[in-house]
Formats: C-alpha cells, structure tokens, sequence
C-alpha cells in the first residue's frame, strides 16, 4: 500500500499544489488554468510529463467535469437535476466511489474490488487529503479523481456564493 498526500494551498489563485508521499517528497505537481476556458487541471509526473488532465464543459445546462488519464477519457463527473440538494454522478468503466465523497471520506472500487481509500485530514489549513492506494496501476486514477471531486466541491462553492450574492 502507498499513502499519498494532497495539500492545496489557502488563497492560491494560480491553482497550484503537489502531491506528496509519506516522505514529503514530491509526487505530482497540479496545475490549474486561472482565467482560462474551459477550466482545466494538469497533473503532471516528477518529470513535468502530463499523466491527467481534469476539464470542466462549457456551455453545458448542469455542470461536468471530464477526466483523462494518458490521453484516454476515464470517467466523468455530472450534476444531476436536483431542486434541494446538490446531487452528483460519477461515470467511469469499472470504478465505483463507495462512502461520502462529497466529505472526501470514501473508497474506490475497480470491478468491485477496493483499490483505494480517500480521508479528508481535518484541521489543517486548506484542503488536505490521505490517499491510500492499495492497487499500484491505479495510482493515476485515484489521484485524478480526489482532484477531480475536489474541483466539483469548488465549483459547487463558487456558483452557491454567486447565486447567494444576487
């Protein structure tokens, strides 16, 4: 099993963050694209090589964010139509998010099979995660999709505050 560690920066308008491992050493470097449409996060290996890009689509009725992990579209994530509370679907081949994703404390399932786990580590300054991954091939997945669901979260926050403000 590998831990990895996900700390993102309060107040960081350029969208960029590393993650970690048990070492402190950098893993993936994460860079979002401030003022840019459509919306997008790279994550990229120690080598600066992309491994995922995360991109939000435009000009869609409800929000959905597309995840592609070298080069191949592996899931998606989509608001669905909901008059209380936000609600969210994710679209992958295989993989299934077991627990409450929306508090980042949840598993992930290939096939049925646990192959990682994701806990939101509380009092810390910014967002921060542990993930736990138990199946090595999925390493870029797993990380693609914590990044993923936390652009969702941020999504989310924003358009709740721009609606709140009108």
């Amino acid at each position: 099993m590998k831990k990895l560690y996900i700390k993102q920066k309060v107040l960081s308008l350029s969208g960029k963050f590393t993650v970690k491992d048990q070492q402190e050493n950098d893993v993936y470097y994460v860079e979002g694209s401030f003022m840019k449409i459509p919306k997008t996060f790279s994550i990229l290996n120690t080598s600066r090589n992309e491994i995922a890009l995360i991109t939000k689509k435009m000009f869609s009725f409800l929000p959905k964010f597309f995840v592609e992990v070298n080069g191949k579209e592996v899931l998606t994530i989509k608001k669905e139509f909901s008059f209380l509370k936000a609600r969210y679907s994710i679209d992958a081949a295989g993989i299934e998010v077991h627990g409450n994703w929306w508090d980042m404390n949840f598993q992930v399932l290939q096939h049925g099979e646990v192959v990682g786990q994701v806990s939101k580590e509380w009092f810390t300054w910014g967002d921060s995660y542990q993930v736990e991954i138990w199946k090595e091939d999925m390493e870029a997945i797993i990380i693609s999709l914590v990044i993923a669901i936390d652009c969702v979260k941020a999504d989310q926050a924003a358009s709740s505050s721009a609606t709140a403000s009108i």
